[in-house]
Protein backbone atom coordinates (compact mmCIF):
# COMPACT_ATOMS: atom_id res chain seq x y z
CA UNK A 1 0.00 0.00 0.00
CA UNK A 2 1.02 3.32 -1.02
CA UNK A 3 1.76 6.12 1.65
CA UNK A 4 0.44 9.53 0.98
CA UNK A 5 4.15 10.93 0.18
CA UNK A 6 4.36 8.02 -1.75
CA UNK A 7 1.57 8.72 -3.98
CA UNK A 8 2.16 12.36 -4.24
CA UNK A 9 5.82 11.65 -5.72
CA UNK A 10 4.33 9.06 -8.05
CA UNK A 11 1.75 11.30 -9.78
CA UNK A 12 4.39 14.29 -9.96
CA UNK A 13 6.23 11.96 -12.13
CA UNK A 14 2.86 10.74 -14.24
CA UNK A 15 2.46 14.25 -15.41
CA UNK A 16 2.05 15.28 -18.36
CA UNK A 17 2.22 11.37 -20.01
CA UNK A 18 5.54 10.37 -18.04
CA UNK A 19 7.63 13.50 -18.50
CA UNK A 20 9.51 14.23 -15.64
CA UNK A 21 10.15 18.02 -15.31
CA UNK A 22 13.90 19.07 -13.78
CA UNK A 23 15.13 22.96 -13.36
CA UNK A 24 18.66 23.37 -14.07
CA UNK A 25 19.30 27.15 -13.25
CA UNK A 26 21.68 28.83 -14.87
CA UNK A 27 22.31 31.80 -12.16
CA UNK A 28 22.89 31.32 -8.78
CA UNK A 29 20.59 34.17 -8.01
CA UNK A 30 17.68 32.17 -9.96
CA UNK A 31 17.85 29.46 -7.16
CA UNK A 32 15.93 30.10 -4.26
CA UNK A 33 12.33 29.11 -5.74
CA UNK A 34 13.25 25.69 -7.33
CA UNK A 35 16.38 24.24 -5.78
CA UNK A 36 15.47 25.16 -1.89
CA UNK A 37 12.88 23.13 -0.22
CA UNK A 38 11.41 24.02 3.21
CA UNK A 39 13.53 22.85 6.55
CA UNK A 40 10.82 20.60 7.24
CA UNK A 41 10.46 19.06 3.29
CA UNK A 42 10.77 14.73 3.42
CA UNK A 43 13.23 15.15 0.33
CA UNK A 44 16.40 14.27 0.68
CA UNK A 45 18.73 16.18 -1.64
CA UNK A 46 22.12 15.42 -2.62
CA UNK A 47 24.87 17.93 -3.78
CA UNK A 48 26.99 16.03 -6.65
CA UNK A 49 29.56 17.08 -9.12
CA UNK A 50 32.05 15.82 -10.76
CA UNK A 51 36.02 16.10 -10.65
CA UNK A 52 37.28 18.72 -7.56
CA UNK A 53 41.21 18.98 -8.61
CA UNK A 54 42.63 21.21 -6.12
CA UNK A 55 46.60 20.22 -7.01
CA UNK A 56 49.19 21.10 -8.66
CA UNK A 57 48.73 25.03 -10.22
CA UNK A 58 45.53 25.53 -7.57
CA UNK A 59 47.83 24.10 -5.01
CA UNK A 60 50.28 26.89 -5.33
CA UNK A 61 47.84 29.64 -5.46
CA UNK A 62 46.47 28.29 -1.99
CA UNK A 63 48.24 29.56 1.40
CA UNK A 64 50.14 26.44 2.11
CA UNK A 65 51.79 25.06 -1.41
CA UNK A 66 53.68 21.93 -1.85
CA UNK A 67 57.05 21.88 -3.56
CA UNK A 68 56.04 22.91 -7.08
CA UNK A 69 58.18 20.43 -8.66
CA UNK A 70 55.98 17.74 -10.56
CA UNK A 71 57.38 14.72 -13.33
CA UNK A 72 55.43 15.38 -16.22
CA UNK A 73 56.91 14.98 -20.04
CA UNK A 74 56.72 18.86 -20.94
CA UNK A 75 55.92 21.04 -17.48
CA UNK A 76 58.46 20.31 -14.24
CA UNK A 77 56.92 23.10 -12.02
CA UNK A 78 53.39 23.56 -11.34
CA UNK A 79 53.99 27.23 -11.17
CA UNK A 80 53.61 27.12 -14.66
CA UNK A 81 50.00 26.14 -14.78
CA UNK A 82 49.53 29.15 -12.55
CA UNK A 83 50.74 31.33 -15.38
CA UNK A 84 48.99 30.27 -18.26
CA UNK A 85 45.79 30.46 -16.32
CA UNK A 86 46.50 33.93 -15.47
CA UNK A 87 48.38 34.80 -18.81
CA UNK A 88 44.26 34.09 -20.35
CA UNK A 89 41.70 35.58 -17.44
CA UNK A 90 44.20 38.09 -15.97
CA UNK A 91 46.46 37.78 -12.35
CA UNK A 92 44.99 35.38 -9.61
CA UNK A 93 45.46 37.37 -6.04
CA UNK A 94 48.21 34.90 -4.44
CA UNK A 95 47.65 33.80 -1.73
CA UNK A 96 44.07 33.33 -1.93
CA UNK A 97 41.66 32.39 0.97
CA UNK A 98 40.62 29.02 1.35
CA UNK A 99 37.14 29.74 0.25
CA UNK A 100 37.96 31.87 -3.06
CA UNK A 101 38.13 28.64 -5.31
CA UNK A 102 34.52 27.81 -4.86
CA UNK A 103 33.03 31.42 -5.90
CA UNK A 104 30.20 31.97 -6.78
CA UNK A 105 29.30 28.04 -6.15
CA UNK A 106 28.85 28.80 -2.49
CA UNK A 107 26.32 30.85 -2.66
CA UNK A 108 24.78 28.03 -4.85
CA UNK A 109 25.20 25.87 -1.60
CA UNK A 110 23.93 28.07 0.90
CA UNK A 111 20.80 29.01 -1.03
CA UNK A 112 19.87 25.30 -1.90
CA UNK A 113 21.51 24.14 1.85
CA UNK A 114 21.72 20.22 0.52
CA UNK A 115 21.26 17.69 2.78
CA UNK A 116 25.22 15.88 1.54
CA UNK A 117 27.86 17.30 -0.24
CA UNK A 118 29.84 15.12 -2.25
CA UNK A 119 32.73 15.46 -4.80
CA UNK A 120 34.89 13.37 -6.51
CA UNK A 121 38.47 14.63 -5.00
CA UNK A 122 41.13 13.97 -7.69
CA UNK A 123 44.30 14.76 -5.74
CA UNK A 124 46.19 13.28 -3.23
CA UNK A 125 46.43 15.68 -0.02
CA UNK A 126 49.90 15.25 0.68
CA UNK A 127 53.32 16.62 1.63
CA UNK A 128 55.00 13.23 0.60
CA UNK A 129 57.40 13.56 -2.86
CA UNK A 130 57.33 9.73 -3.29
CA UNK A 131 55.57 10.52 -6.88
CA UNK A 132 54.57 7.24 -8.90
CA UNK A 133 56.92 6.84 -11.37
CA UNK A 134 56.26 6.46 -15.17
CA UNK A 135 52.51 7.90 -14.56
CA UNK A 136 53.21 11.22 -16.50
CA UNK A 137 50.68 12.89 -14.29
CA UNK A 138 50.75 13.56 -10.39
CA UNK A 139 48.73 15.90 -8.95
CA UNK A 140 49.05 16.44 -4.72
CA UNK A 141 47.07 19.34 -2.65
CA UNK A 142 48.98 20.15 0.55
CA UNK A 143 47.44 19.33 4.04
CA UNK A 144 47.30 22.36 5.11
CA UNK A 145 45.08 23.36 2.20
CA UNK A 146 42.60 20.95 3.31
CA UNK A 147 40.74 23.83 4.87
CA UNK A 148 39.46 24.78 0.89
CA UNK A 149 37.21 21.48 1.09
CA UNK A 150 35.76 22.31 4.82
CA UNK A 151 34.86 25.97 3.07
CA UNK A 152 32.38 24.50 0.78
CA UNK A 153 31.38 22.14 3.48
CA UNK A 154 32.25 18.96 1.64
CA UNK A 155 30.60 16.03 3.69
CA UNK A 156 31.98 13.11 1.72
CA UNK A 157 35.22 12.52 -0.99
CA UNK A 158 34.76 9.46 -3.40
CA UNK A 159 38.44 8.40 -3.82
CA UNK A 160 38.39 5.68 -6.06
CA UNK A 161 40.01 7.53 -8.86
CA UNK A 162 43.60 7.61 -11.05
CA UNK A 163 44.80 10.25 -9.14
CA UNK A 164 44.39 9.41 -5.32
CA UNK A 165 47.98 7.42 -5.53
CA UNK A 166 49.73 9.65 -7.41
CA UNK A 167 52.32 10.22 -4.79
CA UNK A 168 52.63 6.77 -3.77
CA UNK A 169 51.12 4.88 -0.59
CA UNK A 170 52.73 7.21 1.46
CA UNK A 171 50.70 10.15 0.28
CA UNK A 172 47.50 7.80 0.24
CA UNK A 173 48.35 7.23 3.75
CA UNK A 174 48.53 11.00 4.87
CA UNK A 175 45.51 11.72 2.21
CA UNK A 176 43.35 8.89 4.73
CA UNK A 177 44.80 10.70 7.41
CA UNK A 178 43.67 14.27 6.45
CA UNK A 179 40.40 13.99 5.60
CA UNK A 180 39.85 11.90 9.00
CA UNK A 181 41.14 15.03 11.03
CA UNK A 182 39.27 17.56 8.64
CA UNK A 183 35.99 15.25 9.45
CA UNK A 184 35.17 14.67 5.43
CA UNK A 185 33.76 11.27 5.26
CA UNK A 186 35.37 9.45 2.35
CA UNK A 187 34.90 5.98 0.51
CA UNK A 188 36.64 4.23 -2.56
CA UNK A 189 40.43 3.76 -0.96
CA UNK A 190 41.36 2.34 2.17
CA UNK A 191 45.12 0.52 3.84
CA UNK A 192 43.35 -2.34 2.45
CA UNK A 193 40.58 -3.86 0.49
CA UNK A 194 37.71 -3.74 3.06
CA UNK A 195 38.55 -0.48 4.02
CA UNK A 196 38.55 0.82 0.27
CA UNK A 197 35.41 -1.39 -0.49
CA UNK A 198 33.67 0.33 2.73
CA UNK A 199 30.80 2.78 2.20
CA UNK A 200 30.89 6.39 3.83
CA UNK A 201 27.27 6.38 5.99
CA UNK A 202 26.13 9.81 6.33
CA UNK A 203 23.02 10.12 8.81
CA UNK A 204 20.45 13.43 7.78
CA UNK A 205 19.03 13.94 11.11
CA UNK A 206 15.09 13.43 11.12
CA UNK A 207 15.00 12.24 7.46
CA UNK A 208 17.37 8.99 6.66
CA UNK A 209 20.57 8.20 5.99
CA UNK A 210 22.76 8.21 2.64
CA UNK A 211 25.28 5.44 1.57
CA UNK A 212 28.06 5.86 -0.77
CA UNK A 213 29.84 3.44 -2.29
CA UNK A 214 33.04 5.02 -4.03
CA UNK A 215 34.19 2.94 -6.77
CA UNK A 216 36.59 2.93 -9.93
CA UNK A 217 37.21 1.35 -13.52
CA UNK A 218 40.92 0.63 -15.49
CA UNK A 219 38.84 2.12 -18.62
CA UNK A 220 39.58 5.83 -16.12
CA UNK A 221 42.93 5.40 -16.54
CA UNK A 222 43.51 3.89 -13.03
CA UNK A 223 46.57 1.68 -12.76
CA UNK A 224 45.73 -1.75 -12.39
CA UNK A 225 48.44 -2.45 -9.58
CA UNK A 226 46.27 0.74 -7.31
CA UNK A 227 43.92 -1.86 -6.92
CA UNK A 228 43.65 -2.89 -3.08
CA UNK A 229 44.38 -6.17 -1.54
CA UNK A 230 44.03 -8.12 1.59
CA UNK A 231 47.16 -6.63 3.19
CA UNK A 232 48.13 -3.64 0.33
CA UNK A 233 46.24 -0.32 0.49
CA UNK A 234 44.88 1.18 -2.71
CA UNK A 235 41.60 1.66 -5.04
CA UNK A 236 38.06 0.04 -4.53
CA UNK A 237 38.61 -0.76 -8.17
CA UNK A 238 37.17 -3.49 -10.84
CA UNK A 239 38.70 -4.32 -14.05
CA UNK A 240 35.17 -5.46 -15.80
CA UNK A 241 31.49 -4.53 -15.80
CA UNK A 242 30.91 -7.96 -15.38
CA UNK A 243 27.51 -9.52 -13.43
CA UNK A 244 30.00 -10.51 -10.80
CA UNK A 245 31.28 -6.85 -10.24
CA UNK A 246 27.07 -6.14 -9.89
CA UNK A 247 26.62 -9.07 -7.51
CA UNK A 248 29.58 -7.81 -5.29
CA UNK A 249 27.88 -4.30 -5.53
CA UNK A 250 24.45 -5.85 -4.84
CA UNK A 251 25.99 -7.65 -1.40
CA UNK A 252 27.91 -4.68 -0.51
CA UNK A 253 24.46 -2.14 -0.38
CA UNK A 254 22.77 -5.51 0.92
CA UNK A 255 24.75 -5.61 4.37
CA UNK A 256 23.81 -1.92 5.09
CA UNK A 257 20.96 -0.58 3.13
CA UNK A 258 17.74 -0.41 5.34
CA UNK A 259 14.29 1.32 4.58
CA UNK A 260 14.64 5.56 4.24
CA UNK A 261 18.66 4.98 3.28
CA UNK A 262 19.54 6.52 -0.08
CA UNK A 263 22.60 4.62 -1.68
CA UNK A 264 24.63 6.61 -4.47
CA UNK A 265 27.45 4.41 -6.29
CA UNK A 266 29.99 7.38 -7.60
CA UNK A 267 31.79 5.91 -10.47
CA UNK A 268 35.37 7.00 -11.96
CA UNK A 269 34.56 5.45 -15.58
CA UNK A 270 35.68 6.10 -18.83
CA UNK A 271 37.78 8.30 -20.78
CA UNK A 272 38.25 12.16 -20.78
CA UNK A 273 37.12 13.33 -24.20
CA UNK A 274 33.88 12.11 -25.66
CA UNK A 275 30.25 11.83 -25.53
CA UNK A 276 29.54 8.68 -26.75
CA UNK A 277 28.08 6.42 -23.77
CA UNK A 278 29.40 3.30 -23.89
CA UNK A 279 26.54 0.44 -23.96
CA UNK A 280 27.81 -1.84 -21.17
CA UNK A 281 28.12 1.43 -18.96
CA UNK A 282 24.15 1.56 -19.53
CA UNK A 283 23.97 -1.83 -19.13
CA UNK A 284 26.29 -1.53 -15.93
CA UNK A 285 24.17 1.46 -14.47
CA UNK A 286 20.85 -0.09 -15.31
CA UNK A 287 21.65 -3.48 -13.97
CA UNK A 288 23.22 -1.39 -10.25
CA UNK A 289 19.46 -0.09 -10.23
CA UNK A 290 17.60 -3.56 -11.09
CA UNK A 291 20.12 -5.87 -9.09
CA UNK A 292 22.12 -3.97 -6.77
CA UNK A 293 19.31 -1.33 -4.94
CA UNK A 294 21.29 1.51 -6.03
CA UNK A 295 19.60 5.32 -6.25
CA UNK A 296 21.66 7.03 -7.72
CA UNK A 297 24.05 6.49 -10.51
CA UNK A 298 27.00 9.19 -10.56
CA UNK A 299 29.80 9.03 -12.95
CA UNK A 300 32.35 11.24 -13.56
CA UNK A 301 36.06 11.32 -15.43
CA UNK A 302 35.27 13.08 -18.56
CA UNK A 303 36.13 16.73 -18.01
CA UNK A 304 32.86 17.32 -19.32
CA UNK A 305 29.14 16.83 -18.75
CA UNK A 306 27.69 13.70 -20.72
CA UNK A 307 24.26 12.75 -21.30
CA UNK A 308 21.64 12.17 -18.31
CA UNK A 309 19.09 9.20 -18.04
CA UNK A 310 16.23 8.95 -16.03
CA UNK A 311 16.27 5.23 -15.39
CA UNK A 312 13.05 3.50 -12.83
CA UNK A 313 12.70 7.21 -11.45
CA UNK A 314 16.72 6.99 -10.64
CA UNK A 315 18.69 9.62 -11.77
CA UNK A 316 22.09 8.05 -14.03
CA UNK A 317 24.64 10.84 -14.55
CA UNK A 318 27.50 9.22 -16.88
CA UNK A 319 29.68 11.77 -16.71
CA UNK A 320 29.15 14.76 -14.44
CA UNK A 321 32.52 16.64 -16.22
CA UNK A 322 35.16 18.35 -14.25
CA UNK A 323 34.28 20.61 -11.50
CA UNK A 324 37.66 22.20 -10.69
CA UNK A 325 40.52 21.94 -11.86
CA UNK A 326 43.66 24.15 -12.95
CA UNK A 327 43.25 23.34 -16.74
CA UNK A 328 42.85 27.19 -17.98
CA UNK A 329 45.08 28.08 -20.91
CA UNK A 330 46.31 24.65 -22.10
CA UNK A 331 44.60 25.34 -24.73
CA UNK A 332 43.40 21.81 -25.80
CA UNK A 333 39.86 20.15 -26.44
CA UNK A 334 38.18 23.28 -26.60
CA UNK A 335 35.16 22.12 -28.37
CA UNK A 336 34.04 20.20 -25.55
CA UNK A 337 34.29 23.51 -23.31
CA UNK A 338 35.72 22.14 -20.23
CA UNK A 339 35.71 25.52 -18.63
CA UNK A 340 31.81 24.68 -17.77
CA UNK A 341 31.15 22.99 -14.80
CA UNK A 342 27.74 22.01 -13.76
CA UNK A 343 26.10 21.88 -9.87
CA UNK A 344 23.81 19.06 -9.45
CA UNK A 345 21.30 18.85 -6.64
CA UNK A 346 19.42 15.47 -6.84
CA UNK A 347 16.57 15.66 -4.55
CA UNK A 348 14.78 11.91 -3.53
CA UNK A 349 11.95 10.54 -1.45
CA UNK A 350 14.16 8.56 0.96
CA UNK A 351 10.90 5.98 1.43
CA UNK A 352 10.85 5.30 -2.22
CA UNK A 353 14.24 6.07 -3.38
CA UNK A 354 12.28 7.91 -6.08
CA UNK A 355 13.77 10.95 -8.28
CA UNK A 356 11.37 13.89 -7.18
CA UNK A 357 13.50 16.98 -8.77
CA UNK A 358 17.12 18.10 -9.83
CA UNK A 359 18.24 21.18 -10.40
CA UNK A 360 21.87 22.18 -11.61
CA UNK A 361 23.54 25.35 -11.28
CA UNK A 362 25.84 26.12 -14.70
CA UNK A 363 29.00 27.73 -13.97
CA UNK A 364 32.82 28.49 -15.87
CA UNK A 365 36.31 28.12 -14.28
CA UNK A 366 38.11 31.47 -14.72
CA UNK A 367 41.17 32.32 -12.26
CA UNK A 368 40.77 29.13 -10.91
CA UNK A 369 37.26 30.45 -9.38
CA UNK A 370 33.90 29.28 -10.25
CA UNK A 371 31.79 32.09 -11.38
CA UNK A 372 28.08 32.24 -12.76
CA UNK A 373 28.17 30.63 -16.40
CA UNK A 374 26.37 33.48 -18.93
CA UNK A 375 23.36 33.70 -21.25
CA UNK A 376 25.41 32.01 -24.14
CA UNK A 377 27.01 29.47 -22.27
CA UNK A 378 24.14 27.93 -20.66
CA UNK A 379 22.36 28.13 -24.00
CA UNK A 380 25.28 25.91 -24.92
CA UNK A 381 24.66 23.96 -22.54
CA UNK A 382 21.19 23.65 -23.13
CA UNK A 383 21.93 22.25 -26.65
CA UNK A 384 24.47 19.60 -25.74
CA UNK A 385 22.89 18.18 -22.98
CA UNK A 386 19.66 17.69 -25.16
CA UNK A 387 21.72 16.66 -28.10
CA UNK A 388 23.29 13.77 -25.78
CA UNK A 389 20.29 13.52 -23.84
CA UNK A 390 18.09 12.53 -26.67
CA UNK A 391 19.23 8.45 -26.85
CA UNK A 392 18.66 8.40 -23.38
CA UNK A 393 15.24 9.73 -23.43
CA UNK A 394 15.91 13.05 -22.21
CA UNK A 395 15.78 16.84 -23.74
CA UNK A 396 16.37 20.48 -22.84
CA UNK A 397 14.89 23.21 -23.08
CA UNK A 398 15.60 27.17 -22.00
CA UNK A 399 13.22 29.21 -20.59
CA UNK A 400 12.76 33.04 -20.30
CA UNK A 401 14.41 33.37 -17.12
CA UNK A 402 17.40 31.65 -18.28
CA UNK A 403 16.54 28.21 -16.59
CA UNK A 404 17.17 25.16 -18.07
CA UNK A 405 14.15 22.38 -17.93
CA UNK A 406 15.37 18.59 -18.33
CA UNK A 407 12.42 16.33 -19.62
CA UNK A 408 12.87 12.78 -19.88
CA UNK A 409 10.37 10.49 -21.65
CA UNK A 410 10.92 6.96 -19.55
CA UNK A 411 10.81 6.67 -15.86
Amino acid sequence: MESGTETMYRREFLLSAGTIVIALKASASQTTDSASQPDDSPLITLFLCGDVMTGRGIDQVLPHPNDPRIYEPYVRNAVRYVELAETLNGPIPKPVAFPYIWGDALDVLDRVAPDVRIVNLETAVTRADDYWRGKGINYRMHPRNVPCLTAAKIDCCALANNHVLDWGYSGLAETLETLSTAKVMRAGAGRNREEAAAPAILDVPGKGRVIVFSVGSVTSGIPAEWAADDDRAGVNMFSTLSEEVVGDIATSVGRVKRSGDVVVVSIHWGSNWGYLIPDDHRQFAHRLIDEAGVDVVHGHSSHHPQGIEIYRMRPILYGCGDFLNDYEGIGEYEEFRGDLSLMYFVSLDPATGNLARMVITPLQIRRFRLNRASDPDAEWLRDVLSREGRALGTTVELTADNTLILRSRSV
